[in-house]
């Protein structure tokens, strides 16, 4: 953790001072040593040098890089209402180094007012939402999927909440997948297109299986013909998700190849989202990137079916099954883990930071307010260790990548206020034994 020094000059232009780190910021094209000033709550300064006795507190972060406040693109933060998708915002935000979570399709048109009052006000995570495109929101659809048929949609509602809701309605998500096109064909997604284009917002389309059953080949649908059949519904800055999936249905065919209509797509201004989270395959992934699919931005999709969260001490488990969660025992994860899974698959630095700051900071349209540490901006800023070794990293797989280079959270500032890296729920270090 970095050094915090607190000096007795009431009368110090500053308020914070972060002394001695790597200063990364796409948006400026600075990768260098600098100090950064904080003054009320924003960036005051970026410098080779700025003097300690000019701010009331100093922290120095010496080794560290200091990145503009991470942005989170595909969040699943609508705790108590989403079943066991919703996490609590901040174990996923500011406690693990994210200053803005997007959560992508847990409240609807319906359901928006309580994300807004339950989630969003109170967390100290900026909470913005892709509003679901189905009226029931993010309520388990693998679970109950006639929830998500073509009546499940309301175009006209969900057009005038998305319209009425801008500070936090930032897009619209929808579903492409095997599941869903067997039961209803395209349908869903025609609906969620029109709503997208009527609102004035980015769709965020789910590719990869999802709903399971009925599956491939269930009346007459074939996985590998959804992106070609979904992609020229699509608008420019709407984006395609799980790039890197391991489920029918993504990127790449069952014959190993990336689809044709990827790189068309692409150069008519589509946007590509990692969506880690469950889908995660090491293998796909060095497939899709060989074949020239670099993502635009790194959604770390963690929810409560792939991250377990300890309930408080001395209370009972929200579900009833906890003891038999998934991953159970297994390491946490972090929107800055995917970061470092990204570096090991052989990305640079360079090419990782814009998915978290400013290229996210585009697809939600607030790339005039977030995503950079220019003076005057929001002071939003995530502070990272860099650690060298030999790191063992793993997919839903099973697959095993060592790295080595490794990214943690070490604090971060939300508009000022700074925030541990102390969620229970980040991944410790595997080291690669000697």
């Amino acid at each position: 953790m970095s050094e915090t020094v607190t000096t007795d000059r009431p009368s110090a232009p500053y308020d914070l001072l972060l002394t001695g780190g790597r200063v990364v910021d796409p948006a400026t094209g600075t990768d260098a040593p600098r100090d950064l000033a904080v003054r009320d709550g924003r960036i005051a300064a970026v410098a080779e040098r700025i003097a300690p006795a000019s701010a009331r507190r100093v922290h120095d972060v010496t080794g560290r890089l200091v990145l503009p406040g991470l942005i989170d693109t595909h969040g699943h933060i609508y705790q108590h209402v989403t079943g066991r998708f919703g996490l609590p915002p901040d174990l996923v935000g500011v406690r693990s180094g994210v200053t803005t979570v997007v959560d992508q399709g847990g409240p609807s048109c319906m359901t928006l007012p309580g994300f807004r009052h339950h989630v969003a006000e109170p967390a100290a995570t900026r909470c913005l939402a892709f509003l679901s495109a189905y009226l029931v929101g993010g309520l388990e659809g693998h679970l109950y999927s006639q929830l998500y048929s073509p009546e499940g949609v309301d175009i006209e509602a969900t057009v005038a909440s998305a319209t009425a809701n801008r500070d936090l309605v930032r897009g619209i998500k929808a579903h492409a997948e095997i599941g869903g096109f067997a039961r209803w064909g395209i349908r869903v997604i025609e609906l969620a297109a029109e709503i997208a284009h009527r609102a004035e917002l980015p769709l965020y389309v789910h590719f990869g299986q999802l709903w399971g059953l009925p599956a491939s080949g269930a009346n007459g649908e074939d996985a590998d013909t959804i992106l070609e059949r979904v992609i020229p519904l699509l608008d420019e800055g709407d984006v395609l998700a799980h790039p890197f999936t391991r489920h029918p249905g993504g990127f790449v065919n069952r014959e190993g190849q990336v689809h044709e209509v990827i790189r068309a797509a692409l150069d008519r201004g589509l946007k590509v989202d990692v969506g880690h989270g469950s889908h995660f395959s090491y293998r796909l992934a060095r497939v899709a990137l060989a074949a020239g699919v670099v993502p635009d931005t790194l959604g770390a999709d963690m929810h409560g079916y792939n991250t377990q969260v300890p309930p408080p001490p001395g209370t009972p488990p929200e579900h009833p099954d906890d003891e038999n969660h998934p991953f159970a025992g297994k390491a946490g994860f972090s929107l800055v883990q995917a970061m470092s899974s990204m570096l090991a698959l052989g990305l640079s630095l360079s090419e990782v930071v814009p998915m978290v700051t400013t290229n996210a900071a585009r697809m939600i349209g607030m790339a005039d307010e977030l995503g950079s540490l220019a003076p005057g901006r929001v002071a939003d800023v995530t502070v990272l260790a860099d650690e060298r070794g030999a790191f063992t990293l793993r997919d839903n797989e099973g697959t095993e990548l060592v790295t080595e280079r490794l990214l943690r959270p070490d604090f971060c500032l939300r508009a000022g206020a700074r925030f541990d890296a102390d969620s229970p729920i980040l991944p410790e270090p595997i080291p690669v034994p000697a």
